[in-house]
């Protein structure tokens, strides 16, 4: 078995290791802050992201921004091998994922686009799907490690493929998520057990996997701790705008989400789950009756 490298054990990263390790997978790693969980959890802790790429046969990566990305694929860069494999798992803009892989590939290693679609507790549960994009055979060689950790997998084409499937289905996540507190906020209002109801409307035509997992922590008013942040999703509005506007399409769904997801964030709510979006939809005017 491969002795695989993560770089980014964050939030995402951690239960990806914690899946692979519990499945025999020697995995070493590295954060900028503490690795105190990862090492519990039978991971090796790594001094750098220049020393995992050193001791790792297959590189993961899982970074915040862009600039995080820059640093973190320059370190990598430094002791890359050829034909190493390195697979960055955050969000980023197709410029930025094209930039690492010019940079490796000039030192023969592959580069990969990788996204995840589901939140830390559906990666801890091994339910969330893994988006890929770039060479096909090395999607297909690193699928054991992929399917230990996220049993769903789709390769969607070369570098920026995954990254645009992940923008359309985050488009999505930012609308759900919106529509349910709207919703919620009224269903809460009523003499309806929420308990039931929730089941029902899961069950039924209205139902989303964003209505299943946050409704019930809307009932009961379970924002921290967060799965998805205000800010996390935040970081996605100018990602998906700038792409619908390079492709002409129109987002106005999206554009009056974007609006409350701000709205919470400049009420301090940017470090809460976005769960929390009932809140927002409670503090708009209310509607007068006659």
């Amino acid at each position: 078995m491969y002795q695989v490298g993560f770089i980014g054990v964050g939030k995402i990263g951690l239960p990806i290791c914690r899946n692979l390790i519990e499945r025999g997978v020697s995995v070493i790693g590295y954060r900028r802050s503490s690795l105190a969980e990862f090492e519990a959890a039978g991971g090796v802790a790594a001094a750098s992201a220049a020393e995992v790429t050193e001791k790792a046969e297959i590189v993961f990566s899982c970074v915040p921004d862009e600039a995080a990305l820059d640093e973190v694929m320059q370190a990598v860069a430094g002791g890359v091998r050829p034909g190493q494999i390195v697979v960055e798992f955050g969000s980023h803009a197709l410029s930025a994922l094209k930039r690492q892989e010019h940079a490796l590939s000039a030192r023969g290693a592959i580069f990969l686009d990788g996204e995840v679609s589901g939140t830390p507790g559906m990666v801890a549960a091994r339910k969330a799907v893994i988006y890929l994009g770039g060479d096909k055979a090395a999607c297909e060689a690193i699928a054991p490690l992929v399917e230990a950790f996220a049993p769903g997998w789709y390769h969607f084409g070369p570098i920026g493929t995954a990254a645009t499937v992940k923008l359309i289905n985050n488009l999505l996540v930012i609308v759900n998520i919106a529509a349910t507190a709207e919703a919620m906020a009224l269903a809460l209002k009523t003499d309806v057990d929420p308990a039931t109801l929730i089941k029902a409307v899961a069950e039924g035509s209205g139902g989303s996997t964003q209505f299943a997992i946050r409704a019930p922590w809307m009932a009961e008013g379970r924002f921290m701790p967060a799965q998805g942040e205000f800010q996390q999703l935040a970081h996605y509005f100018d990602l998906i705008g700038d792409f619908a506007a390079e492709h002409g399409s129109a987002t106005p769904l999206m554009n009056c989400a974007a609006d409350l997801y701000r709205r919470g964030i400049a009420d301090g709510m940017g470090a809460m789950d976005v769960a929390g979006m009932i809140e927002v939809i409670r503090s708009l005017p209310q509607p007068k009756t006659e």
